[in-house]
């Protein structure tokens, strides 16, 4: 009964609080998880003064299906140019947010998506990647 109620009390307050994407802490320790766990990379180049990385933020990377699909599917990595994050040179673009889907070993799967996407054509985004990625790797074995 105790364990019932710890688990009830822990679902109500990760609802209340609402999930996040869980970010790797860098692109090294991403690509070193990506590479174990068998999964493509999001790979986002962003800065806290943009406008459309903070719409991004606020909006697409805070939708409960985007949130899902990445924290299931995805690595996700975060590099702020504002912060002098490592942003690996040949990913390194003049704007921001810059989004790479990158496979494991850190190269791009598709050219990079350009600016504040909406929910549902990121993912859209996503399935397409995924599916890429999957068809990639059933190839290699």
């Amino acid at each position: 009964m105790f364990k019932k109620l710890v688990y009830l009390v822990l679902l109500i307050a990760s609802v209340a609080m609402g999930a996040d994407i869980q970010w790797a802490k860098d692109y090294e320790s991403g690509i070193k998880q990506a590479t174990e766990q068998k999964k493509p990379v999001l790979f986002v180049q962003s800065s806290h003064g943009c406008k459309y990385c903070v719409m991004l933020d606020e909006t697409t990377f805070k939708d409960a299906k985007v949130i899902e699909a990445l924290n299931r599917d995805y690595v996700a990595i975060l590099s702020y140019v504002d912060e002098r994050d490592f942003i690996p040179e040949e990913l390194w673009r003049p704007g921001t947010p810059t989004i790479w889907f990158l496979f494991s070993n850190g190269e791009p799967i598709f050219e990079p998506l350009m600016g504040a996407v909406d929910a549902e054509n990121f993912l859209n985004a996503l399935a397409i990647v995924k599916e890429e990625f999957d068809t990639t790797k059933k190839e290699e074995k």
